[in-house]
């Protein structure tokens, strides 16, 4: 495990002039002064991958909305706003080709500093690697479709018999029949890192984090059904995470050049392997101050200043109280207040706010 020192603690948040080396500054709003490739050094000898050959076109597929309803439409964040040490360690993981574990509690905001480095940065789509119990290293980094190859080459067969004149059946490539998942789509190789949130990691199985070990330290994978056919093909083009984009695999091995940005979220509810813990810096979510959520009220459009501005003292009191609230539930509340459903003292919008500020693992009765 890397862990860096909380330069926050006992101290004030980070002025309005950042230091010099961090190019991630945590405002989540996008540096038109700033480009990545400019800013963004050599890694580490022990981190340096080199990656296969690199796309003509190497651009960033465009958001697909996403980090907007993630942040809203403009983070309002100014530089006083941000947790100093969360600056530090997401540029820490940037210097140093490194994923970032982050833990705390469901709702406090772990997610999002995927999309708020994307989108500061200019990144482009995040690639979001959801968890399940089901979830494997196979499924998050390719799909191969067997089944619909053989229908595909015995269709093929059966228009050459029909076909007068027809030779034999062309074969479809076998890259039309490969699909690389986020994970994969987040390895293939390209100038700058692609951001890839690999969310919940908890809730998998415990080979999981072991699996990952070796992906995390070589940057490569190889699609067993491709390296066969590379005899025949030295190349072959599959589809990707990205819907509507497509990539060269040479030789069947899928190589990054630039370590992508790996945003790993935890709610605490299980030990990872010490193995897994000393590749990964970590960084443990604080519970958003008044400040800070109105800044994220007022992202999403709602004005934080109204007379429902009393709400946001309510929920941090309520959260403090019930051992933490999901930040989403005060966007509820007052988008409820806004539309006209507040009324400070009736007993209905009480009743409302209790409904939505239930603690989370309340029993309903």
């Amino acid at each position: 495990m890397t862990e860096l020192p909380d330069s926050r603690v006992g101290g004030p948040r980070h002025p309005d002039s950042p230091p010099d080396w961090w190019i991630y500054r945590g405002t989540g709003r996008p540096l038109h002064d700033v480009r990545l490739a400019d800013r963004l050094p050599d890694p580490p000898p022990w981190r340096t991958f080199r990656g296969a050959t690199l796309p003509e076109r190497d651009t960033f597929p465009p958001d697909d909305g996403e980090i907007e309803r993630k942040l809203g439409t403009e983070l309002s964040y100014s530089a006083r706003d941000v947790d100093e040490h969360e600056v530090e360690m997401v540029n820490a993981a940037l210097y140093l080709r490194r994923p970032l574990l982050v833990t705390g509690r469901p709702g406090s905001g772990k997610s999002s500093l995927a999309y708020r480095v994307s989108r500061e940065l200019g990144l482009g789509r995040v690639l979001r690697w959801a968890i399940t119990s089901q979830t494997t290293l196979k499924s998050g980094l390719y799909d191969y479709d067997a089944i619909g190859r053989v229908q595909a080459a015995a269709t093929g067969k059966e228009f050459a018999r029909a076909s007068t004149g027809a030779g034999a059946p062309v074969e479809a490539p076998i890259g039309e029949f490969v699909r690389l998942g986020e994970l994969g789509t987040a390895f293939l190789p390209r100038r700058l890192p692609r951001v890839l949130l690999v969310d919940e990691l908890d809730k998998s199985e415990s080979d999981l984090p072991h699996d990952l070990l070796g992906l995390f330290e070589d940057g490569e994978f190889v699609i067993p059904e491709l390296a066969r056919d590379a005899r025949r093909s030295a190349s072959a083009e599959v589809f990707t995470a990205d819907p509507g984009y497509t990539a060269e695999v040479e030789h069947g091995r899928v190589r990054c050049a630039a370590f992508p940005f790996v945003v790993i979220t935890s709610n605490g509810e299980r030990e990872f392997p010490p193995a897994f813990l000393r590749r990964c810096l970590r960084l443990e979510t604080r519970e958003p101050d008044a400040e800070q959520l109105a800044a994220m009220v007022a992202a999403h459009a709602l004005d934080p200043r109204s007379e429902q501005s009393g709400l946001i003292e309510e929920f941090v009191a309520r959260s403090a109280a019930v051992g933490g609230l999901p930040a989403d539930k005060l966007l509820d509340a007052i988008f409820l207040a806004t539309s006209g459903g507040y009324r400070p003292e009736g007993e209905a919008w009480s009743r409302m706010v209790d409904s939505l500020w239930r603690q989370l693992n309340q029993q309903v009765s």
